[in-house]
This record gives C-alpha cells, structure tokens and sequence, in this order.
C-alpha cells in the first residue's frame, strides 16, 4: 500500500525542539521528511545539527534568489549538508535556475513558485498584474525547462502545474480546519491529496502540543 508523504516544517531554532519532533513522529503509516527554514538553517546551532542527522529525508528551505552565479555559489556551499531536498525561487530567472540546477548534485532542486502566503491583492501590491494561476503556470513552465526536480506551490494550484510539470509537487498551506494562520491559500490533507500533490508540508498543526497525538490525528483524517 502506497503510504502518504509528509515533510514536517520545523519552524523553530531550538534543536532540542527539532529532536522532539523527530523522536515523537515516527510511525510507520507514513513517509516522513523535515523542513528546515531560514529560522533553524540561520540560527547558531543549526547547520551544524543537520550536519550530523542521519538516515532522516531532509529538506533546506533556503529559497535561494540571486543572480546565476550567486544562486549557484550558493547551492554549492551547502552541498556537504546533502541535504535531498534544497529549494530556489523560481522568479530568479531561468539563468539562475539552469546554474543552480548544474551544480545541485544528488540534491533534488526545488523550484518555488508564489508564496502560499500571497493573493491575487497581494500581487496586486507588489506591481503583478497578472493573477496567482497565471503566474504559477507560468514558473512552472519555466522550472520545467530549468529540469528543476520538484516545485513548491499552494495545494490550489496543483491541477495547473501538473499540466506543464510531471515531476514531485510538495504542497504547503496544508490547515485540519479553517485556521489558517498567516496563510492565504491553504486546503486540508485530504483534499490536497486529491489535488494531486506528492509531498504535504505541515508545521503548526501537527508541531504545536501534543505531536504524537496530532500525527495520530493526521492519520485519522486521512482515512
């Protein structure tokens, strides 16, 4: 039986706080990666606490976006990590991706499209004046061209990357319920799933109180 992938988001620079995590989400109905953000890669004891994780699938939200040389010099200078998963704003351009892609190694690059924390309004105020799923089709066209090994978008948008992107869509703005915190784009699991995507990421909902029991939860509601 196919099992359900989830990469947990560890939002936190406590690495003590990150054992927790691992140690009470292991379960065996499910695939289980972690997330790293800037907050725990940035902090003093975090590179080095993933240097010596073992046997777990890792995965280094550094949304990297510079120019070609810089996004590549970049991937490069955490490749002892090996980390399997590293991700790359799309919106770099096309050059950057191809640079980055070229030195990335084992690592599967993961090219992130619209941050599920912006809408259409949002766009509106940066100067887009194009709507979220135009755009999104848009970047995964050009990951695709880039041989980006995955892509990061909302779990709303993955019918229309699917369309130009065959390969892993990992999904954030993942919520049980209507909570949505500071999301903007988000659905449950389940529908996620039935979305299409491959990868869920989760954090609060299953990080926050009791984690065994919100992973049990998860599980339930997978059903």
């Amino acid at each position: 039986m196919k099992k359900d992938k989830i990469f947990i988001a560890c939002d936190t620079k406590d690495t003590k706080k990150v054992r927790e995590i691992i140690k009470k989400s292991k379960n065996s109905k499910l695939i289980i990666g972690y997330k790293f953000g800037l907050e725990f890669l940035n902090s003093k004891n975090g590179r080095n606490f993933i240097s010596k994780l073992k046997n777990k699938i890792t995965f280094g939200d550094y949304k990297f976006s510079d120019i070609p040389n810089t996004c590549a010099s970049a991937v490069k200078s955490v490749s002892d990590l090996k980390l399997n998963y590293l991700t790359i704003h799309i919106s770099s351009g096309l050059e950057a991706l191809k640079a980055a892609k070229k030195v990335s190694g084992k690592t599967n690059l993961v090219g992130v499209t619209i941050l599920t924390s912006l809408d259409n309004k949002s766009l509106k105020e940066i100067g887009f004046d194009k709507k979220v799923e135009k755009i999104i089709l848009h970047q995964a066209k050009l990951a695709n061209k880039a041989k980006l090994d995955a892509i990061v978008c909302s779990p709303k948008e993955v019918n229309i990357v699917r369309k130009v992107f065959k390969k892993e869509i990992i999904t954030p703005g993942i919520r049980f319920d209507s909570n949505a915190d500071d999301q903007k784009r988000i659905l449950t699991p389940k529908q996620a799933y039935k979305n299409g995507s491959d990868w869920l990421v989760i954090g609060r909902p299953l990080t926050k109180g009791n984690i065994k029991k919100n992973i049990q939860n998860l599980i339930s509601h997978l059903k």
